[in-house]
């Protein structure tokens, strides 16, 4: 157990040791909701275990789907049911998972029977679905906002998707877009889905490719131009898929990992990590973004090695554009106040709408710090200055505020051990990473062994 505030140990030795990283939460809930689809059990192999993944398989069990888990094995086995839901009703609830919410609300709209009722927190009410919504409204769900329209809470009448011809404005997120291309191949007719605007490319590569490996292989939704996918309806579209599933080391997740030796110096081995370009996650190019700092990423026996020389300069980062990885982009601007000149963040508007305003609230936390901070509605441009010292770093109960100035902390400031940073609400991290500072711990001791 966490305390609500919880003063940071800096490392007072470099780090060294290894980590194994949790499986991806995107791939898990992804995972999830197509072996719901399959014929028969699916085992979702190296699945993370979190507030997320928690709430999407309880999901799946009040709509009358057998999901069994078991965390030592980190399987979690779904028996799907080729589309179609057990419960003729069920109320779920979704707390802040975004992934949850858009995910089920597309798998309740594409049922063929059924009345279901979609809420969560006041916070989930806050993002967006509205395009989601009226995507699947246009080919035929009966889907009704029973607070503001646009958002949840909602209730669905369900009686499947008819297909045809759909746009989807998927630029304030891209589990918008992947929510209807995952159950446009349950329709009754084929679909053709246009994409409006911009989305974040790596995760629909992501679903895209997840769908193909769960149809056995086939070409199961096509590009037929770019931002454009026909997707062919059949009776049973995912029943030629595997009876297992594995499931990437969560990318996200490693970026903290990856920035640590930048901020304590030493060598780190991230298990099951991938360099950028091998994997399903776009995340994994964070690898790119502290090499010019100075850090050696490279591949090793379990992984990716990471190394800082500590006494070496942390170079700047004049300028990078996070839009496809904005995920990461609270990574780097937490370790901003260490590099040597101003960094300049960019693509980070959706980011508003997410947890909370990561844009707004990333700038207020560090100016706490006393650093100078420009923010604009797209972009944050970070000017180092000493930091100071004594600061409670508000999360906003968002995991990733609290894993990025999570490491952070791991600065030894006064270069005697003493904490200098304290986290409040550091539990919020179960959403994606419960043990997060626990390994933290681990590794901060075993650091200082000699």
């Amino acid at each position: 157990m966490l305390p609500e505030e919880l003063p940071l140990l800096p490392f007072t030795h470099p780090v060294r040791g290894g980590v194994a990283l949790p499986g991806s939460k995107s791939i898990t809930n992804r995972a999830l909701l197509l072996a719901a689809f399959c014929q028969g059990p699916v085992a979702v192999e190296n699945a993370l275990f979190s507030e997320d993944t928690a709430i999407m398989a309880e999901a799946l069990r009040r709509l009358g789907f057998n999901v069994s888990e078991d965390a030592n094995a980190r399987r979690i086995t779904v028996e799907g049911r080729g589309g179609v839901i057990p419960a003729s009703a069920a109320t779920i609830h979704v707390g802040l998972a975004g992934t949850a919410a858009r995910f089920l609300t597309a798998l309740c709209a594409a049922a063929p029977a059924g009345i279901f009722r979609l809420d969560g927190v006041p916070q989930m009410r806050k993002r967006p679905m509205r395009p989601l919504l009226e995507a699947l409204r246009a080919l035929g769900a009966d889907i009704r906002c029973t607070g503001e329209e646009g958002f949840l809470p909602l209730e669905i009448r369900a009686h499947g998707l008819d297909g045809g011809t759909v746009a989807i404005d998927a630029s304030e997120s891209s589990q918008l877009l992947s929510a209807l291309l995952m159950v446009a191949p349950l329709a009754r007719n084929d679909t053709t889905i246009s994409l409006r605007g911009g989305a974040r490319a790596s995760y629909v590569a992501m679903t895209l490719r997840m769908m193909r490996e769960f149809s056995g292989g086939t070409g199961i939704a096509n590009e037929i131009r770019p931002g454009a996918w026909r997707i062919s309806s059949r009776a049973h579209p995912y029943s030629r898929g595997t009876s297992s599933y594995a499931v990437e080391a969560d990318a996200s997740a490693a970026s903290y990992f990856l920035a640590l030796p930048v901020v304590t110096g030493g060598t780190l081995s991230l298990h099951g990590a991938q360099d950028s370009k091998k994997g399903l996650q776009g995340d994994t190019e964070f690898a790119d973004v502290v090499r010019p700092i100075g850090a050696t990423v490279a591949a090793g026996p379990a992984g990716l090695d990471v190394s800082f020389r500590m006494g070496t300069a942390r170079a700047a980062i004049a300028e990078r554009n996070f839009h496809a990885i904005s995920d990461t982009f609270l990574t780097l601007a937490a370790i901003a106040p260490l590099l040597t000149g101003p960094t300049r963040i960019t693509g980070i508007a959706h980011t508003r709408k997410q947890e909370t305003d990561r844009v707004a609230g990333m700038a207020r936390e560090l100016m706490k710090l006393g650093q100078h901070v420009v923010e604009e509605p797209d972009a944050l441009t970070i000017t180092p200055h000493p930091l100071v010292s004594g600061q409670v770093i508000e999360t906003y109960g968002d995991h990733r505020f609290a894993m990025s100035f999570g490491i952070l902390g791991c600065h030894d400031l006064h270069r005697d051990g003493r904490p200098w940073l304290t986290l409040r609400d550091p539990a919020c991290c179960a959403k994606t990473f419960p043990n997060f500072f626990e390994l933290l711990e681990d590794l901060r001791r075993k650091s200082s062994e000699t």
